[in-house]
């Protein structure tokens, strides 16, 4: 209830608080322009800038290394500390908050008198922008008319791929003027300009979740695993992989972090969405994809960039990357006009085809070959813009548009782990090996080529083995968070032998009664939060042998809702998120009841109208060996479509049903 009532008065504040620019298009994309482009443009400028800064700031190389590591351990970890801020904090007013520690940051590093401060200032820097991109980008996307959609697609794609692939060019005409402070205050007004715009188009909005739990757990796991996995790739600069200082941390870190996607993947309430995404196709081919992408192409660029620096000057290494640029441009704008259409699913896999021929062409352009290094340039920006965002947004058209902000920080998370973690490896491999840098050179692109090729297999192999099919989205119920904008199967859906495709009206195509169930599955418990259905579950459990797994499901929609809440506090009901929430603690509820019984359970909330739909589904997912109801039996109309979900259930299942009708508890 109070989480109900403050949500409520910053609702009525939001009328109030609004800047003069608020709910323009225009200028909000600007701002988020503004935000991205400092930090993303100058991690990839500060390569040839390193041997000036560490003269002036008398830092040794492996201190900037561990600068720029720290800083890409900071964007990855101010991911999932934005989520967990988003749920108890107004959202608009820590995107202003967001864009002053960027200017903070900005200011330390350009004015930096010591390696400290650098490295403190370019820690903030990261650490802001990642924050400003998970609360700044999904607002942009989902916070608008459809029709600006295609702008936000090609905004996103400039911000984050056409700043990266600009850097080496603005970091190169910087090096040749032999100083470094001059870019770094451009970044800063940059990010002044940012500040402006956030205040400007400000407009007040509540927390997303006052009831949501503080996961400190899962930001512990963030912070150690991502500060661990990049100082220890920051160690490769002057040790050797096998070396104790570098093996322990990076290994360690990444061990974390793999810890922290199985935690939320098994927590009752996570903080990142990555049960549901990583039980569905699609998102889990647009995850793979984004992640062998990022890791092919980032270091393909710096693994090129090391050998061409031996013989041009860095302005000259900066120039060969300018068709990089023009790539991202040209996909940029490809998948502005595509993300309406079906052809949305086939960039990423072009793309990665664009990735591996550049690669090819950068292989046999090394060391010297200037017009096969633009051609890979090209090829090269091409697929940067085809491949990260649009599989971005296949993975996000996939879950509700309330869920985007946490789709956003689990890709960025792992993105930011994949790209700036891969390149410190395979550079250090490089050098590493037999020969000259050339020929390592030769032989690690040979890697990222691997990862390129094995990145659209993975994809194509998802969807095939899913039975995933290309579907043009439907933007409308996406925007108005009524549904996905299409429909994922089932990870895996063709080998389990579960149902993978949809009709118009959501059912399962393939006919229910050519499936034979399971002997050992779990039993399945309908469970709406009444007295009679948590009486169900205990005189079902008595009649069952102790430590049967247990499924309960409760089955919910807006408006009906259909089920009780079990803690009694309000929600709106025309609201998915509340109502997909209360339904979840509903399901959680009845499965502290079956294990209080003796079983082992679990719970899930699924989202079907009628109800039965939502049971069997869950039944034939799960290859459930029985369901257990508790219809309700009263008499009159009322009673006659209540006890229908019973034999609604029996007549679209060949799974044993067991109906619990009466209860001794509530008749004694």
């Amino acid at each position: 209830m109070a989480a109900f009532y403050q949500a409520d008065r910053y609702l009525r504040a939001d009328l109030m608080r609004q800047g003069p620019l608020a709910g323009r298009y225009p200028a909000v994309a600007a701002m988020v322009t503004l935000a991205l482009i400092p930090y993303l443009a100058l991690s990839s400028a500060i390569d040839p800038l390193v041997p000036i800064i560490t003269d002036q700031l008398h830092m040794s190389e492996q201190a900037m290394s561990l600068s720029s590591g720290l800083g890409n351990a900071a964007y990855a970890v101010g991911t999932v500390l934005a989520v967990q801020f988003a749920q108890h904090l107004p959202q608009r007013r820590m995107l202003v908050g967001y864009a002053v520690v960027l200017v903070v940051g900005s200011v330390l590093a350009a004015g930096a008198q010591n390696s400290g401060m650098f490295i403190g200032g370019h820690v903030l820097q990261g650490l802001a922008t990642s924050m400003l991109l998970i609360a700044a980008a999904p607002p942009l996307t989902i916070g608008f008319p459809r029709d600006k959609l295609r702008h936000t697609a090609v905004i996103m794609n400039m911000c984050v791929f056409g700043a990266v692939a600009l850097g080496p060019f603005i970091g190169g005409v910087q090096a040749e003027s032999h100083a470094w402070r001059p870019l770094f205050w451009i970044v800063a007004a940059i990010a002044v300009l940012a500040l402006i715009m956030a205040a400007l188009t400000f407009e007040d909005a509540p927390p997303a979740d006052l009831d949501a739990p503080t996961d400190l757990k899962a930001i512990a796991l963030a912070t150690v695993g991502c500060t661990a996995a990049f100082v220890g790739a920051a160690q490769l600069t002057t040790h050797e992989l096998g070396d104790l200082a570098a093996s322990v941390p990076m290994f360690g870190g990444l061990a974390l972090i793999v810890v922290l996607i199985v935690y939320q993947f098994r927590a009752q309430r996570p903080l990142l969405t990555v049960r549901t995404m990583l039980t569905s196709a699609i998102p889990v081919a647009g995850v793979g994809v984004a992640l062998f992408a990022a890791a092919a192409s980032v270091a393909a660029t710096a693994l090129t960039a090391n050998v061409l620096l031996q013989g041009f000057s860095p302005v000259q290494v900066g120039l060969l990357y300018l068709p990089e640029v023009g790539g991202a441009i040209v996909m940029a704008f490809v998948f502005g006009f595509v993300i309406t259409r079906k052809a949305m699913h086939y960039l990423p896999l072009v793309g990665m085809a664009l990735l591996a021929a550049g690669i090819v062409v950068f292989g046999f352009a090394l060391p010297r070959n200037v017009p096969l290094i633009l051609v890979g340039s090209g090829l090269t920006g091409l697929a940067l813009g085809a491949t990260v965002a649009p599989a971005l947004f296949v993975a996000g058209f996939s879950l509700q548009s309330a869920s985007l902000q946490r789709v956003f920080a689990i890709i960025e998370l792992l993105r930011a782990v994949a790209a700036f973690m891969v390149a410190p490896i395979l550079a250090h491999v490089a050098i590493a090996l037999p020969g000259d840098l050339n020929a390592g050179t030769g032989v690690t692109l040979w890697i990222g080529l691997g990862l390129a090729i094995g990145g659209a297999v993975f994809g194509v192999a998802i969807y095939a083995l899913s039975g995933a099919r290309p579907q043009t989205p439907d933007l409308d119920e996406f925007l108005d968070g009524e549904s996905p904008a299409w429909y994922s199967p089932p990870l895996l859906a063709r080998l389990r032998g579960l149902p993978s495709e949809v009709g118009v009206a959501g059912e399962a195509t393939t006919p229910i009664a050519v499936r034979e169930p399971m002997s050992v599955g779990p039993v399945v418990f309908g469970y709406d939060g009444s007295d009679l259905a948590a009486c169900a579950i205990e005189q079902a459990a008595a009649q069952l042998e102790p430590g049967r797994c247990a499924l309960v499901v409760c089955v919910w929609q807006t408006a009906d809702v259909g089920f009780q809440p079990v803690d009694g506090k309000r929600f709106d009901a025309d609201k998915a998120t509340d109502v997909g929430r209360a339904a979840e603690a509903t399901a959680w509820h009845g499965a502290s009841l079956a294990a209080k019984a003796g079983l082992v359970a679990e719970s899930v909330a699924v989202e079907a109208a009628p109800t039965w739909k939502g049971i069997v589904a869950a039944a034939d997912e799960h290859r459930a060996s029985l369901i257990v109801l508790g219809p309700h039996r009263r008499s009159g109309l009322l009673g006659h479509l209540q006890g229908s979900v019973a034999a609604a259930v029996a007549a679209h299942t060949t799974i044993p049903i067991l109906l619990i009708p009466e209860c001794a508890v509530l008749n004694p």
